[in-house]
């Protein structure tokens, strides 16, 4: 007779407290931030939010880096605000559903198109995709009936049946349906990487000869995550035409690509939550760096290689490996040492942050005159004293962020090895 065994599976108890916490924020968020602007900042970093985790499946999860992937997301926009438009013709479709309908076009495109994209990896699947986004975004200014031209196509998402008299106009309205969509689709792509497929995506990212050695397609499972990730993607893009009411070419262009893939990387892409940060920094970026600086692409630039030199992991991993050191109780015997790499690198930031803006009212502002105003002080984009100055403090910083960093990295690598003991003898009891 055959007995039973039983399995014991506790409670993820830390995980529910995340998602619940996860929900109230975007519940809470707008009643705390009540401006008109905070509200269009926080829709936009949700739509920002799922297709930075729907880009992350290629990147992260499938080791694929895709240089094409604004080509879904644009797809998703154009055909989510057409069918906008059938809604205020007449369609029977609420409003609510109308992203649905853009994830589903750009899943539709992505089964026309993954299957040649996914035939390469590594550096021959990133061209394909270069290639493909440049052929769309060439196609979008060819073809106006369909996307605009460089008028681009708007609409109207106070359109179709009221449901519960909701109306979509007031902006608070359509945050809580991206709200709602963010929260989802966020669900849905970590229940994804939990399944076999997620699992075996990681697997082809690892070790591909491995995968095919046991019998599985590499392709298949590649053109899979492709498509799925091209859906979330559509999902994003359709809630952004719903938030914007207007679409253009921009949308399916490399530059927005380019922007994807930088702002995963900062956030982490190794880590789920990575691309959630990347995300909310892309706007912060997008929307309040721009209105401080016209130099604002070039300081995004110089902290993307910053981080590409010093934590190529990205925000998160930086969270991950401090809350360790937490966890171990070492992270009191650091703050010095933060301190001091904060203050340096403050230093290197002005003494450079002089020299750009300098440079730049040169180039932008010259009829204005020589003089500038920088940090309640005032610069001379002429005057020798003020590139010396400013050069004189970016050197010194980057001298003494450099001997604080060799510091700073003997300090945690004799932590590390503390906490190496400790588990060691935690093993041994």
């Amino acid at each position: 007779m055959s007995s039973k065994i039983y399995e014991f599976k506790p409670f993820n108890v830390g995980r529910v407290v995340i998602w619940t916490l996860f929900a109230l924020v975007l519940l809470v968020a707008p009643l705390v931030f009540t401006s008109s602007l905070s509200q269009t900042m926080l829709s936009q970093m949700g739509i920002a939010i799922i297709v930075c985790l729907s880009y992350n499946i290629l990147l992260g999860q499938g080791g694929m880096l895709s240089f094409g992937h604004a080509v879904y997301s644009g797809m998703g926009s154009f055909l989510a605000i057409h069918t906008l438009n059938q809604v205020s013709g007449g369609w029977p479709l609420p409003v609510s559903l109308v992203p649905i309908a853009g994830g589903l076009s750009s899943m539709l495109v992505a089964i026309l198109l993954g299957w040649v994209t996914t035939k390469k990896a590594a550096t021959p699947f990133a061209m394909i995709t270069l290639g493909i986004g440049e052929l769309v975004w060439a196609m979008s200014l060819m073809f106006p009936e369909f996307f605009g031209g460089e008028g681009g196509v708007s609409g109207n998402r106070v359109a179709g049946a009221k449901t519960f008299g909701i109306t979509y106009g007031p902006q608070i309205e359509l945050y809580y349906l991206i709200a709602v969509y963010t929260f989802v689709c966020t669900g849905l792509m970590f229940a994804f990487t939990r399944t076999p497929l997620g699992r075996m995506l990681n697997a082809v990212r690892d070790n591909p000869e491995r995968v095919e050695f046991v019998g599985y397609d590499t392709q298949k499972v590649r053109y899979f995550a492709f498509i799925i990730a091209a859906f979330f993607a559509g999902v994003s893009g359709g809630l952004a035409a719903l938030n914007f009411e207007i679409v253009t070419s921009e949308v399916v262009s490399g530059y927005r690509s380019g922007a994807y893939l930088l702002f995963t990387f900062l956030g982490g892409a190794t880590f789920f939550f990575g691309p959630i940060l990347g995300g909310i920094l892309m706007v912060l970026a997008f929307v309040l760096l721009s209105e401080f600086t016209k130099a604002w692409l070039l300081y995004l630039g110089l902290v993307f290689l910053f981080m590409v030199m010093y934590a190529p992991g990205g925000v998160a991993s930086l969270l991950m490996m401090n809350l360790r050191v937490a966890k171990f109780g070492h992270l009191r015997e650091l703050w010095v040492s933060y301190l001091a790499l904060g203050l340096t690198a403050l230093v290197v930031l002005l003494g450079a942050a002089a020299m750009i803006e300098m440079l730049y009212h040169l180039q932008l502002n010259a009829a204005l005159g020589p003089e500038l105003s920088f940090l309640g002080g005032t610069l001379n984009s002429k005057g020798l004293n003020s590139w010396f100055g400013s050069a004189f403090i970016m050197l010194t910083g980057l001298g003494l962020f450099e001997l604080c960093r060799r510091q700073f990295a003997r300090e945690w690598g004799q932590i590390q090895e503390s906490i190496e003991k400790e588990i060691k003898r935690m093993e041994t009891l």
